[in-house]
């Protein structure tokens, strides 16, 4: 792979010196969620699901239950006892097979204040959580979470709906600051009971430890063990601990891992079906996530069963006749994410083709056979149906390009060295339609830039996104780059960034940058940059940092200060405010607002939960004070993200932004 670029066209990606009058262009509508347009324009897909070990086409029927209250959320079905977990308002309720309601709680906010909520997620659906209840294999016994938020400041949104406005408000614990109360009880269906799990906390001691953090619930297959992952607050000292499910009393502490940065756990134990002594667990001690055999009873004796340069994204099942596990990887290249097994003496077998994204698959009863749902760079989809012990397929579906006839750009993918001098850092490039190599263009460097995301992989078109197609037609280069921080690259890769936020996201980005400005077809005097979230922080700190560089930047849903932003996400990454001062100071773009040269709008929900508003207000406010003038937008009524037609709206305002002030 050369430093310069690795040109992949894509079935209907390459260079355009002419438009036949047969082809025509996309609009937003057929290329944004929500867009009118937008399904008839994907690739063609195909329902599956598996009954046991039958694959049966189409939608796997929902079990309607009419027995459930209208206002009844989180629904939990153990498809074994057929018993329903769900909640109403804070309170936690189990539907039994036979029809009966219980109650399991009964202290839960019943108003809107959400004080204490049961069943729901918590830690704000960090370490992997995206649920609140978790039942035991046989159905019977139901793992909770309680949350006490009550102590957590509840952070103002102005409700615009209303004939005066008022205020709606969201439990928000910022960094350094007070944050909520997290316990684990089980509930006995049979009995109407409640255990309380007696917590443990970093010292190994039981007890309410309220800055320890509770993740990824694990039943053993007997239900006699409820496993739990927990972390302290400073998230640098992980314990998997064992609690009795009869008494709630910790057995003993099974695995702990410890760094000097930071330890997060994602995901919880995956026994062997053909063993229930023995669990997977996934870690990154060796510095990249890999399966590990955990023998329950020799904990000590932890069985590394992958190993590598590269990362398990994904523990996908077990092939129970061959006794193998299966997951996915990018073993071949960081861009990828491949179908494998591994059995129990560490020997892989790649199924599959590597090339591409296997970004969906499921098996059946018994694994030996696995439904996978694949798309590479010039293979929109590819529904394939494969052996797990052999790795031999069918194909079930290879979907026409939906975009033919259509003017698509040249579209590729390369890697450069990051700041370092020694990393490879993977770009996307879309060069504009009817490109002339002998023309100058206006370049968009689209930006994520933090962690737990990628925007570059082997998918269809390298992952294009709908609105860098619509931009390249608009006769913009559009140019995208993974830097360091990014996901699924190793811990090494991802941590380099550990308090202090944005300064080696920014110094890659540049790198990249600086190689856009080394193409004879890029127009060096008309460089904008966009991005949201963590995106549009990167937008304004590239802003700020060289404003010389960039002349057009639209920022969305922008973190300005990471104080004013989660305990749980923020200090991951920086610490605490009171621990971490200097790096606050420096990864505060508030700093620097007097440094702003260029055209910069920012774009904020008014009604945002996750990025708070007052983010983009205190900027603006420091905009004011230091004689700087950026463009401001809001979507009154909306969140972090725009959804329906307001997404169509905000990407034609974006383009607008660029089209006036940088073409």
């Amino acid at each position: 792979m050369t430093a310069r670029t690795l040109v992949a066209a894509t079935a209907a990606a390459f260079a355009l010196s002419t438009v036949t009058e047969a082809q025509t262009s996309f609009t937003l509508d057929d290329l944004l969620p929500g867009g009118s347009t937008y399904e008839q324009l994907r690739p063609e897909d195909r329902a599956y699901h598996w009954e046991g070990n039958t694959l049966v086409e189409g939608k796997k029927e929902e079990k309607k239950c009419e027995q459930l209250p209208d206002e009844a959320r989180h629904v939990d079905l153990s498809d074994v006892s057929g018993h329903r977990a769900y909640t109403v308002k804070g309170n936690l309720f189990v539907l039994t097979a036979d029809g009966n309601t219980l109650q399991v709680s009964a202290d839960g906010s019943t108003d809107d204040s959400e004080n204490i909520v049961y069943g729901t997620s918590v830690h704000r659906d960090e370490f992997g959580i995206n649920k609140g209840t978790f039942w035991s294999n046989d159905g019977e016994q139901l793992a909770f979470y309680r949350m006490d938020q009550s102590m957590v400041p509840s952070y103002p949104l102005v409700d615009i709906t209303t004939r005066i406005a008022t205020t709606k408000t969201c439990h928000y614990p910022m960094a350094g600051e007070e944050s909520h109360v997290v316990t684990v009880g089980i509930y006995k269906v049979k009995e109407q009971r409640t255990v309380w799990l007696h917590l443990q906390g970093d010292e190994g001691l039981p007890g309410q430890h309220p800055n320890d953090y509770h993740t990824n619930l694990s039943w053993s297959p007997d239900g006699h063990t409820l496993y739990v992952f927990e972390l302290n607050r400073a998230q640098n000292h992980m314990r998997l601990v064992a609690y009795d499910s009869e008494t709630g009393m910790p057995c003993g502490t099974l695995y702990e891992e410890t760094h000097e940065k930071y330890v997060e756990p994602m995901t919880g134990l995956s026994f062997l079906p053909w063993d229930d002594t023995k669990a997977i667990i996934q870690s990154q001690r060796d510095g990249f996530n890999h399966l590990y055999l955990l023998d329950l009873k020799k904990p000590s004796s932890l069985q590394q069963l992958t190993k590598g340069s590269w990362v398990v994204q994904q523990l996908v099942g077990f092939n129970k006749k061959k006794k193998l596990v299966l997951y996915l990887a990018n073993t071949s290249d960081p861009r990828t994410k491949t179908l494998y097994s591994v059995d129990m003496k560490g020997r892989t077998k790649a199924l599959g083709d590597e090339r591409g994204v296997h970004y969906r698959v499921t098996l059946n009863d018994d694994g030996t056979q696995a439904l996978d749902c694949y798309t590479s760079p010039d293979v929109p989809r590819c529904i394939n149906l494969i052996n797990t012990s052999t790795g031999k397929g069918k194909n079930l579906l290879t979907a026409a390009d939906p975009w033919a006839g259509r003017i698509v750009p040249e579209i590729t993918s390369g890697s450069i060295k990051a700041a370092d001098g020694q990393t490879d850092l993977y770009y996307r490039m879309a060069k504009p339609v009817g490109f002339d190599p002998a023309k100058r263009y206006p370049t968009v460097v689209y930006v994520y830039g933090g962690p737990h995301l990628h925007n570059i992989d082997a998918s269809w078109h390298w992952c294009l996104r709908g609105w860098e197609l619509y931009m390249a037609q608009k006769g913009y280069l559009i140019f995208v780059l993974d830097n360091r921080g990014a996901e699924w690259r190793g811990r090494e890769f991802e941590q380099v960034t550990f308090h202090r936020l944005g300064i080696v996201e920014r110094e890659d980005q540049m790198t990249g940058v600086n190689f856009l400005r080394s193409l004879p077809y890029v127009d060096t005097d008309r460089i904008g940059v966009h991005g949201w979230s963590y995106g549009g922080y990167m937008t304004i700190n590239l802003m700020l940092t060289w404003p010389e560089v960039f002349k057009v930047g639209v920022a969305g849903g922008p973190v300005i200060d990471w104080q004013y932003y989660e305990v749980m996400y923020g200090e991951r990454y920086m610490g605490t405010p009171q621990s971490n001062p200097e790096g606050y100071e420096k990864c505060d773009l508030k700093q620097r607002a007097d440094r702003l040269k260029g055209r910069l709008q920012i774009i904020i929900g008014g009604d945002d939960p996750v990025v708070v508003p007052q983010h983009a207000l205190s900027f603006l406010r420091r905009c004011a004070d230091g004689g700087t003038h950026p463009d401001f937008f809001v979507y009154p009524g909306d969140e972090h993200n725009m959804f329906g037609h307001d997404r169509i709206h905000l990407h034609e305002r974006i383009t607008q932004y660029f089209e006036d002030y940088l073409k």
